[in-house]
């Protein structure tokens, strides 16, 4: 059990034991830690792809049970989890980069490709620019372009002060100031779960432990609000982000839950029939983050459509 009272680096193996991993990490221009799971059975193995402000942690509670099927690998993103930006770059575009090296020089093959949030928008830039590198693609309520509703003012009005110069810096200096490293973790459970009493005390208790690390951290912040406003302005230009939706040829799965506030199911509606090739699922009463939320529900949708399409050997 990871000890989120614990002062000082965590160790990787301590976070990737506890749900049976493997943590290690590689050099792209600086350290990327990522966590392994199951073997190599000769089956595409599964990459997945956290979402901002997220790491390996977001996929414990699938990661395990999707080994048992094929090799699994949840990587942090520079910039997040135990990946230090270091003076590297943390937006969409040079993540994506990060993510391609990741992909060819440390799994090797074509994998299926799993990205929630800014991960999934990173997943599918990665698998439109190297459609060699992805088999398929599973997107678990990814970051879209906005449909005609109106998002949640409290969430716009955050995004708003994040990409404003200054003002960003100042309100992640002050919010997270005044909060303890479990009330960080839970403000974002509050609100990325449609029903919070969801979440699991393990997983809770191992992000209140990487966030009391990541605390100190001289780019922690600097990090963050260039990621984000990197997505934003992917967002706010949206006709290169669909044109790339719709020159994807390989599988695509796309899952959503109806209560995200961050990304209005109303847009993901909107993508699916857009891509009508795509397969399709709306999760009832989920929120944004549905593989830590109903980790059981979206391993059920995921498994049937990976034997539906015959990407991994039963």
């Amino acid at each position: 059990m990871v000890d989120p009272n614990r002062v000082g680096e965590p160790s990787r193996q301590e976070f990737a034991q506890q749900w049976g991993g493997s943590g290690s990490v590689v050099d792209l221009d600086g350290p990327v830690h990522w966590v392994e799971y199951g073997a190599d059975t000769g089956s595409p193995p599964v990459v997945m792809v956290h979402g901002l402000g997220g790491s390996h942690l977001n996929w414990v509670r699938i990661a395990p049970v999707l080994a048992e099927r094929t090799r699994v690998l949840t990587v942090d993103l520079p910039g997040f989890g135990l990946s230090p930006s270091g003076r590297r770059r943390t937006g969409v575009g040079a993540n994506a980069k990060v993510l391609h090296r990741f992909l060819r020089d440390v799994v090797g093959g074509p994998v299926i490709l799993m990205g929630n949030s800014m991960g999934g928008m990173i997943s599918l830039f990665e698998t439109a620019a190297h459609p060699e590198m992805v088999s398929a693609l599973v997107l678990v309520d990814p970051a879209l372009p906005v449909a005609q509703r109106i998002p949640d003012p409290r969430i716009a009005a955050q995004f708003a002060m994040y990409f404003t110069p200054f003002v960003g810096e100042r309100f992640l200096q002050y919010s997270s100031r005044k909060l303890t490293d479990r009330q960080l973790v839970q403000r974002m459970i509050d609100l990325c779960f449609a029903e919070p009493s969801r979440a699991s005390e393990d997983s809770l208790d191992a992000a209140a432990a990487l966030a009391g690390y990541r605390r100190g951290l001289p780019s922690e912040d600097a990090a963050f609000l260039q990621a984000s406003r990197s997505l934003m302005r992917v967002l706010a230009r949206p006709r290169r982000y669909l044109d790339t939706m719709r020159s994807i040829a390989q599988p695509v799965l796309l899952l959503h839950g109806d209560r995200d506030r961050l990304v209005p199911v109303a847009a993901a509606r909107k993508v699916a029939t857009a891509n009508p090739r795509w397969d399709s699922v709306i999760l009832g009463n989920v929120g944004h983050t549905p593989q830590l939320e109903v980790p059981d529900t979206m391993l059920d949708h995921v498994l049937t459509w990976v034997d539906r399409h015959g990407l991994i050997d039963a």
